[in-house]
């Protein structure tokens, strides 16, 4: 158990279902609902596209706009080539790992509902040494234990049908959260909880912040793209996840020198403008909240760029949560970060008052 009291039964229950709740990309609705669950009583109102991005909405009527955003999918993979022996072969939805892959058990959506599986692997006695290299993905394969394609199709299974995986929520150590697809529905969880403290505090903001939990950006931000043109934000402040560098196989002079439990991370990029950024900065100072920066080459690879560069110029930040693991089931991440993440986006919303933060040159 998380030895913090901004750590609650009711967050964390919220927490630990939300990420146990299976949301591929493109198919992100179960996650979605339990998240405009929890975060329906701190909004006055909540919102969906068609693609099914979800925002809550406080001060709805305000025109001056500020987004604070996480995206809600993980990745998984597609049922592509049924075998006539009843293997199921795969191809990516997001950036999924072959190198996991073998031996993972998965879960198969079917119209009739979850059918059980597992990627089979050779074992080691049988295979080539000379050629026992890394898997590709036209190598992996999902039995679920049909032996001809009409038993597969007999449970539910057919080409395009989502595999994910069943991994659940752990806490490690009273420290660390673990668990498959925090990257990012912790993103999700933080925005939910930057909503609770705003409504439990009485804050009043002078603007209309629009709590955004975008579908599909594993596959090219395309959520986050869809959004920023029906709402058009006037300011964006996005989350995400980046690479803790200090375990190892990192490259430290590639990726920079970030570490679970040394705070959130704010970039620095073309897309995050200076003015935001130097928001966020200055607030985790004055409210002596630990962060470190980063520096990203050319786009952040986030939803921050969506936004930044949507509707002639939306001025954003980003600040990541540091993560082990990415792209893994067994993702972690410190519970101290996720807090000073929350206090962060929260404490900088306050200093938004007016719209003296647009401007480029900021006397």
């Amino acid at each position: 158990m998380i030895k913090d009291k901004f750590f609650t039964k009711s967050n964390l229950n919220f927490l630990e279902k939300y990420i146990n709740t299976s949301s591929p990309t493109g198919y992100e609705i179960e996650g979605q609902l339990v998240w405009m669950n929890y975060i329906r009583s701190f909004v006055d109102e909540i919102r969906t596209d068609n693609y099914g991005t979800a925002y809550g909405i406080i001060n709805p009527e305000a025109d001056f706009r500020v987004i604070i955003e996480a995206h809600s999918d993980e990745i998984s993979w597609y049922v592509n080539y049924i075998t006539e022996n009843g293997l199921l072969h795969v191809v990516r939805n997001g950036g999924s790992d072959q190198m996991i892959a073998p031996s993972k058990r998965v879960q198969i959506s079917t119209k009739k509902g979850l059918v059980e599986g597992v990627f089979g692997w050779p074992a080691i006695h049988t295979r080539d040494k000379e050629k026992d290299a890394a898997p590709k993905v036209e190598d992996l394969w999902v039995d679920v234990g049909a032996e001809n394609p009409q038993e597969v199709e007999e449970m539910g299974i057919h080409v395009g049908c989502i595999i994910t995986y069943p991994d659940e929520f752990k806490i490690m150590n009273g420290k660390y959260f673990c668990g498959r697809a925090l990257d990012n529905r912790m993103g999700g969880f933080m925005i939910a909880e930057v909503a609770r403290l705003l409504k439990e505090n009485k804050n009043k903001l002078d603007f209309g912040l629009y709590i955004t939990n975008s579908v599909q950006e594993e596959v090219g931000l395309n959520g986050a793209k869809m959004i920023a043109e029906t709402i058009k934000p006037n300011i964006a402040i996005v989350t995400d996840v980046t690479h803790d560098t200090t375990t190892p196989c990192m490259n430290k002079k590639k990726d920079g020198d970030l570490k679970c439990g040394n705070g959130p991370v704010i970039a620095y990029a073309p897309a995050v403008h200076h003015t935001i950024r130097d928001l966020v900065e200055q607030t985790a100072i004055d409210k002596k909240i630990d962060f470190q920066r980063s520096a990203l080459s050319r786009f952040t690879g986030t939803d921050t760029d969506a936004f930044a560069f949507s509707n002639g110029g939306v001025p954003s930040a980003l600040i990541s949560l540091p993560l082990r693991y990415m792209h893994t089931t067994v993702e972690m991440v410190h519970h101290q970060d996720v807090k000073n993440c929350i206090l962060l986006m929260y404490e900088s919303l306050l200093k938004i008052k007016d719209k003296h933060h647009l401007s480029y040159y900021k006397a």
